[in-house]
């Protein structure tokens, strides 16, 4: 059966921290049980107060006879005030944001997400400071300082050698996978395996942590938005800008059609292109006569036909009218004055 639920306990000393994976919430009494004799067993300790919240996996008759006959006080929170029992919330939170971004930054499904609170819980217990004391919570609780030298980044491709199928004498020795977490019970790394795609303890892999996360390793739907649309079936729409920057095409024998609008006609003319380099050769002049018309439009809306008209120019005259110096002076001074008035 999968594990749905993640039970978390922590020291209140030392802040070190315990996962647990539960298929039920009925389980939890019985791991706490097994879990207080075992550390007790292990470091000559007692546990002394248990705090936890009212759930009824903690608030029930095994958990209080146990505790009873162990000599251990309970403390619970009261209701909807967590930060009552704010170690182990703060330390639920912890946990979550940090396998939330491994899992995304390595394009992994949420199936591996015990793995991934295992591997946070199993780091934190060895980077993280804890500030009154400035070490470590191993530091704290085991009395030395931990070893690094082995991690390496969740979710990393490995090469793996196959020590468990019996081979021939040219089949392939190496499988591929990923890098998953740390053996609790044995100095060996936890490896997801893609070819029997099951979670494996080995020693013997080799690390690729170089090699990026293809296209394809995690679910399609979730990390590539084109095998998303395709699957719906998506057509996308492009925009298409043709009509307005290619001439009309004749149906008939398909060449470009002269437009039906005759001042187009008259600018698009052979005839005319003595104009259009004329119209162009003192850009200084056309851009004083635009903006005097403009002028005439902001100043005044009321005469706004009477602005239309002095800006209305045949193209023919265009080239008189610049050539012309002193009549776009008067233009000006009597724009001009018509804007005073």
């Amino acid at each position: 059966m999968h594990k749905k639920y993640c039970l978390v306990v922590t020291d209140d000393y030392s802040r070190f921290t315990w996962v647990f994976f539960l298929t039920t919430k009925d389980k939890t009494s019985d791991i706490l049980k097994n879990f207080i004799k075992e550390i007790e067993n292990l470091e000559d300790l007692k546990v002394k107060i248990i705090r936890s919240d009212n759930g009824t996996e903690f608030k029930n008759k095994v958990m209080d006879d146990f505790c009873r006959e162990k000599g251990i006080k309970r403390e619970y929170s009261v209701a909807r005030t967590p930060q009552q029992n704010g170690v182990a919330e703060r330390r639920n939170r912890t946990l979550i944001e940090a396998i939330r971004t491994m899992l995304t930054n390595f394009k992994l499904p949420t199936t591996f997400w015990a793995e991934a609170v295992s591997t946070a819980c199993y780091v934190q217990n060895r980077v993280l400071v804890v500030k009154p004391h400035n070490k470590t919570p191993y530091e704290l609780f085991r009395g030395f300082k931990p070893a690094l030298c082995f991690m390496r980044p969740f979710g990393c491709h490995v090469t793996i050698l196959n020590t468990l199928d019996s081979l021939g004498k040219f089949d392939g020795k190496s499988d591929k996978g990923f890098f998953v977490g740390y053996s609790l019970s044995s100095k060996a790394f936890r490896i997801y395996n893609t070819r029997t795609r099951r979670v494996e303890e080995n020693l013997h892999i080799g690390f690729l942590e170089n090699k990026p996360m293809i296209e394809g390793n995690g679910p399609k739907w979730l990390f590539d938005i084109d095998s998303l649309t395709q699957s719906m079936n998506y057509v996308p729409v492009t925009a298409d800008t043709s009509y307005f920057d290619s001439p009309t095409m004749d149906v008939d024998n398909g060449e470009p059609k002269i437009a039906d609008d005759p001042q187009k006609q008259v600018e698009d003319s052979p005839n005319n292109e003595n104009a259009k380099q004329e119209r162009f050769s003192d850009d200084s002049s056309t851009k004083d006569v635009n903006a005097a018309g403009q002028h005439v439009n902001t100043a005044s809306p009321d005469v706004t036909t009477g602005s239309l008209k002095l800006n209305v120019i045949e193209p023919t005259s265009i080239a008189k009218a610049l050539s012309d110096s002193s009549w776009v002076e008067a233009m000006q001074e009597e724009l001009l004055q018509f804007k005073l008035q």
